[in-house]
């Protein structure tokens, strides 16, 4: 593909091309995270293909086919979701015509992803004989080219990794035999061997410390382990201490349910001491860590492995037609990979060879047949079969369109011969031919002929004529010469038939005849009579459907009962001597046929089957299986009962306490009683805290309702339900924990009012508690604290029924708090909270008014205020001020705020813009307010108006220069008020579009994202208030860019030893306006060489440089410059060259160079060690030396070159050897020995290695 080039995908099977050189950052190629699968379905289904695309920006997603676009088609929909990256394409009413290979192409600006999927239609009946367009073999071929190259050059792609918690693998490592050990530590990434036997050691102690109070002995760990029917099985023998103690098995980390009679996927099984545990119908996410529990106590773990689960087949193969000679194509996948499926052909292996070419996807899991060459004996039934599973489907083989019978005759007669059959056996060997091939055949009009008799004179008076007849009944072909032309031939698609077929060949003059005496499937064909070059054609049609055992139709009639999560198998034989479509169907639903948990359906040879791995209460119904031929149909039906136990009761669970007699709890009976009649309820309970539940009560099947009667006040209780039936106890209805309340206390009264404070005494009022408790009230309980302490003190021993009381006892001029308490039978309530403070004093007179009120400043939407203190006179000072506004238009003042004002200013805020309100202060003491004082006149709430100015500062410039391209923010600060109109001008005219000017709080910004020449000028801002006035400030913005490259240099010779450039100008210089530019002049003396300053600031187009060599090259380069940058460079074409007159021998000095070689010799030598048990050990030293000197490591005079744990390092000199973790054998004398040519040198050390004390 011209100017893309082919990306590597993540995904098989998709083709990525990139349309651009580079992606820029943060866009991508599209792709397919999930492509579209394979699909075989019964004509009359709907197909949907889903394919998940990502890539940036979004791709554009198309689908379709060889028919073109699928688009705009009304039997295909393609929907896609907003916001999500899944596409479906959806085909609806699926006929023979919809088998193709469906492709989707993703696309975006950067790339190109596509990937395909194959359809196959499995068509039902005598509509398989309909002629429909030919398939795209040519298209499939190259696929499978591709399909080839993929496998050759593809690695698979790595599995994604499943997060593990290395825990579970220590606790798989502790159980597991120690001839596993290196097997788990390599998958699991466990280097340190040493390490692990050590911390092995440790879990097994505390291990026996958590088992010692449930366990005697632990014996016969056997582990998981796979069996020829597809159920894993692992075990172990224990010895309890107690009956009770419950098992319990996990599965990575998590709890799954176990069974214990077979009927769930989990099955533990117990006899004596041994107890095994059953993984029935495997799947590939059953592949984990498997622990067994005793109580909260891990027991024993072992691991099933994802390769030893056999695999299902999850899309089943599709009856193929070919035309003869032609290729035929067989596809299945399975759930995993399984290297040792095995294809077969009627039963027997297949051999490969050029014939059959088997291929297998790079994830292992599509499995594909190729069939080259296709002849009438490969017709027939093809399988794939796993260790249990198989998959298979018919190969019908059609006569190609450009042979006559004749040549499909002799064909088949050359196949026969080359098989080694006997000359005298051939019309058996072509009856059998005919057998095989019920799918090839037509049916054109009645009596026709042959393309080569309808060129010549008619031999026949009356043709061959169409016939149906019955399974059992004569047929009789028949035919009338118009004159004799010998005896003739009869054929049988395309087989010559004789006496010893088992026909009658009858002959009465003209008149030819063909007698069956018994009719049957096998004689159903395409029959013609030849004779004098010419012949007649028709069709017999022999109605043979399948049949089906009068003693399995009265089986099937008795309802089959199974309990649930048990495997169903319904095998129903047949007999047919045509290919047979089978259709399963519950309660009138067709049935799927694929893999998964779902239901099974295979056809076999003379039996098709229904298996349902676990049954479940949804499987129950009405079951039917037609099977059909092309010689007919047939239906038999079943019944299907599964017992199971009843569903968890209807929720919500109710639970209400009836305050002393008991907990009342209510439900709803189960929705489904799992077939069999409620024997009765159990209801249990368990206290808040515990894990154990007691069983309190066993409800008849008619009562929802009951009753615990023995809780106790104060406890929380959690209840649960069950239905019981012949089956067992089902699911449980789990409630929410509930307090079972003790008899509810009076609850606390409001705040006591004060009626009256003098210096002998306080009157207080009060109302009485609200809520439960509340209604039977013996009397109250008064306490006091003066303000500020935390003690309270009781004003009277006996509760008063009154709700009035005068507290005396009280010191003069303190403050004091009171507070409420409510007496029940049941007991005092909660207190009440405190009533305001009051002093214990005679009443005070109220303060006088205040003095100089006025205003301070105005907004918006504030007043501010502020007054003098009242005059004072006998004690009557005020504690606080209380200011209050009203608007012009209400005549009701409220107050500003809550409480007290404590000083003489205040801010009154939230008001209305320019609205006018009236304002008034009144001081307040202990004696009651005093006489307020109001403002004269309505304020308005509005700002003090300011005139508008700018704030003029060090960054504010009269000229700005920037380069082109860069983004200009001019920030502008001025003061006014209110905020003034703010218009921004460039030449006396408004901003262009591309500039942007904002205003907020002071401050107006000028915005250009990319400066361009154009927005050169003179900017001005202008402040407007409401009033008229204004302000104006203007500045100058110089934008420039650098200046473009000079012209061309022009080389020419000056005196002698120089050299004068010369250039054509920028042409940036001539433009009014532009940056004032100077000139650099640089110059190289090789082609390689860097470049050097020959000149700089050069203000004309000329230069001499002086002081040439002859002999050498010289280089020049001419870069313009201004404020902002140099332009790009100008280069001489060729190098100027001065060349050599005279030739001057000179002899160089001779240099010895100086022998630097020296003997190795360590600068630092090593250090002894001594270190705990455990730790990393690093011994280091420095070697110097001419050549430079290896050094190698020893212990006890033995090499540490191929040590496992300890390794060296050899940085400039400095060599190191590191230990991670020492151990008592790694204690000794270690030494290093630096060499080189010259010599050596050693450096010894001693590594002492400490056990840890005990303590």
């Amino acid at each position: 593909m011209a100017g893309k080039s082919l990306k590597k995908s993540s995904t098989p099977g998709v083709s990525i091309w990139q349309l651009v050189e580079e992606v820029p950052k943060g866009c991508s190629t599209p792709d397919f995270v999930q492509r579209p699968i394979a699909l075989a379905l019964q004509e009359g289904k709907t197909a949907t293909f889903r394919a998940v695309v990502c890539g940036e920006p979004r791709p554009r997603v198309r689908w379709h086919c060889s028919k073109g676009d699928l688009s705009s088609s009304s039997k295909y929909q393609v929907s896609s979701s907003t916001g999500s990256r899944e596409h479906v394409l959806q085909i609806n009413k699926l006929t023979g015509e919809d088998t193709d290979v469906y492709r989707c192409t993703a696309v975006n600006a950067y790339g190109e992803a596509t990937c395909s999927a194959r359809l196959t239609v499995i068509e039902v009946g005598f509509r398989k004989n309909r002629k429909r367009p030919k398939e795209p073999q040519e298209d499939f071929k190259k696929e499978l080219v591709d399909f080839r190259k993929m496998l050759k050059k593809r690695d698979p792609p790595p599995a994604p990794k499943k997060k593990v918690d290395m825990e579970q693998v220590w606790q798989l490592l502790m159980t597991a035999d120690r001839k596993d050990y290196e097997q788990i530590c390599l998958k699991y990434g466990i280097v340190d061997f040493r390490g692990m036997l050590r911390r092995l050691q440790r879990m097994s102690k505390e291990r026996e410390e958590k088992l010692a109070p449930y366990l005697n002995t632990i014996a016969n760990l056997r582990h998981v382990r796979v069996n020829k029917e597809g159920i894993a099985t692992f075990g172990l023998e224990l010895d309890l201490k107690s009956p009770e103690s419950k098992i319990y098995l996990y599965k990575d980390g998590e709890m799954v349910p176990c069974g214990f009679d077979n009927q769930t996927k989990h099955c533990l099984r117990r006899l004596g001491k041994h107890y095994q545990f059953q993984i029935q119908d495997l799947r590939p996410e059953d592949a984990g860590i498997y622990q067994v529990r005793v109580e909260d106590a891990h027991v024993f773990s072992t691991e099933l492995e994802a390769s030893a689960i056999p695999p299902r087949v999850v899309v089943p193969m599709a009856d193929v037609r070919c035309e003869e000679r032609g290729d035929a194509v067989f596809e299945c996948t399975l759930s995993n990979p399984c290297p040792g499926a095995a294809w077969r052909f009627q039963h027997q292996p297949l051999h490969l060879s050029d014939k059959y070419e088997v291929f297998v996807s790079p994830d292992g899991l599509t499995h594909r047949l190729l069939v080259r060459g296709v002849r009438y004996s490969d017709m027939g039934l093809y399988s794939l079969g796993t260790k249990l599973h198989a998959s298979s489907a018919w190969l019908v083989v059609e006569a190609g369109k450009d042979k006559s019978l004749l040549t499909a005759s002799s064909d088949r007669q050359r196949q026969a011969s080359r098989a080694g059959r006997d000359s005298t056996s051939d019309a058996y060997s072509r009856r059998t031919d005919a057998t095989l091939s019920p799918r090839s055949r037509r049916k054109p009009g009645a009596g026709s002929f042959s393309e080569d008799a309808r060129g010549l004179t008619g031999h026949f008076s009356r043709g061959l004529a169409d016939t149906e007849v019955e399974r059992g009944e004569a047929a009789v072909l028949s035919c009338t010469l118009t004159h004799d032309l010998g005896p003739g031939a009869w054929f049988k698609d395309g087989v010559k038939l004789s006496a010893q077929d088992g026909l009658a060949l009858e002959q009465d003059g003209l008149a030819h005849r063909l007698v069956i005496a018994q009719a049957d499937g096998t004689r159903a064909g395409r029959y013609s009579f030849a004779a004098g070059g010419q012949q007649s054609e028709a069709t017999l049609t022999v109605h043979d459907p399948p049949v089906i055992a009068p003693d399995v139709t009265a089986q099937l009639r008795e309802p089959l009962v199974v309990k649930a999560g048990k495997p169903v198998t319904v095998k129903v034989p047949f007999q047919s001597c045509l290919p047979v479509q089978a259709t399963w169907r519950k309660d009138g639903e067709a049935l799927a046929g694929g893999g998964g948990r779902g239901a099974q359906v295979s056809v076999g040879d003379g039996f098709t089957r229904l298996c349902l791995p676990s049954a479940s209460r949804q499987d129950r119904g009405q079951y039917s299986v037609t099977l059909r031929s092309q010689g007919g149909s047939v239906q038999a039906d079943l019944t299907l009962q599964v017992l199971d136990k009843p569903q968890p009761p209807q929720g919500p669970l109710e639970v209400q306490d009836d305050h002393g007699a008991g907990v009342r709890l209510r439900w709803r009976p189960p929705k489904d009683d799992g077939g069999r009649a409620l024997e009765h309820y159990v209801v249990e309970r368990r206290q808040a805290g515990r894990s154990a539940w007691l069983k309190v009560g066993e409800p008849r099947s008619d009562s929802t309702t009951f009753t615990d009667t023995h809780t106790e006040q104060g406890k929380k209780y959690a209840y649960r339900v069950r239905a019981v039936t012949a089956e067992g106890p089902g699911e449980a209805l789990e409630s929410e924990e509930v307090l079972v309340a003790p008899e509810a206390r009076p609850g606390p009264p409001p705040p006591p009012s004060i009626l009256s404070a003098s210096s002998q005494g306080i009157t207080l009022s009060w109302t009485a508690p609200r809520g439960p408790g509340s209604t039977h009230i013996l009397g109250y309980l008064i306490e006091k604290r003066k303000k500020g302490s935390s003690t309270w003190v009781a004003v009277n021993q006996e509760p008063v029924p009154e709700k009035k009381w005068m507290v005396g006892d009280l010191r003069q001029g303190w403050q004091y708090e009171f507070r409420i308490t409510a007496v029940a039978p049941s007991g005092r309530g909660e207190p009440g909270p405190p009533s305001e403070a009051v002093f214990a004093r005679d009443p005070m007179r109220t303060p006088g008014p205040v003095r100089d009120l006025q205003v301070t400043d105005t907004s918006h939407t504030s007043i501010s205020l502020s007054w003098a203190r009242p005059d004072t006179q006998d004690g009557d000072e005020p504690q606080g001020y209380v200011v209050e506004l009203r608007s012009s238009a209400s005549p009701q003042w409220s107050p500003c705020h809550t409480g007290t004002v404590q000083g003489t200013t205040y801010t009154a805020k939230g008001l209305r813009p320019r609205e006018s309100y009236f304002l008034r202060v009144t001081a307040v003491n202990d004696g009651g307010p005093g006489q307020p004082t109001a403002l004269g006149s309505a304020v308005e709430a509005m700002p003090v108006s300011v005139r508008p100015r700018f704030r003029m500062d060090a960054s504010m410039k009269d000229l700005m220069t920037v380069r082109a391209g860069d983004t200009v923010r001019v920030p502008v600060y001025f003061e006014a008020a209110p905020t003034p109109e703010v218009t921004w001008l460039k030449d006396g005219l408004p901003l262009p579009k591309r500039s942007v000017a904002s205003v907020k709080d002071g401050l107006t910004q000028l915005l250009v994202p990319s400066a361009g020449l154009d927005d050169s000028g003179v900017y001005t801002v202008v402040l407007r208030s409401l009033r008229g006035e204004e302000a104006t400030y203007s500045f100058r913005l110089k934008v420039a860019a650098r200046p473009r490259a000079p012209g061309p240099i022009v080389l020419r010779e000056g005196t002698l030893g120089s050299v004068t450039i010369e250039w054509e100008p920028s042409p940036d210089e001539a433009e009014a306006g532009a940056a004032p530019l100077h000139y650099a002049v640089l110059m190289r003396t090789s082609a390689h060489a860097p470049w050097c300053p020959a000149a700089e600031r050069l203000q004309n187009c000329r230069f001499t440089l002086v002081g040439v060599l002859p002999g050498r090259e010289y280089h020049f380069r001419v870069v313009a410059k201004n404020e902002l940058g140099a332009s790009e460079p100008s280069d001489t074409r060729h190098p100027w060259v001065v060349p050599r007159q005279h030739k001057v021998a000179a002899r160089g000095r001779s240099y010895r160079e100086p022998d630097l070689s020296q003997k190795p010799r360590f600068l630092v030598g090593l250090r002894p060690h001594l270190l705990p048990l455990g730790s990393e050990c690093c011994m280091t030293c420095a070697v110097q030396g001419q050549p430079r000197p290896h050094v190698s490591w020893f212990k006890n005079d033995q090499s540490l070159a191929n040590h496992p744990s300890a390794y060296t390092t050899d940085v400039m000199g400095v060599c190191s050897l590191v230990i991670p973790s020492v151990s008592a054998t790694d204690g000794g004398q270690y030494k290093a020995v630096a060499e080189n040519t010259l010599g050596q040198a050693v450096s010894t050390a001693t590594l002492i290695v400490v056990e840890p004390s005990d303590e």
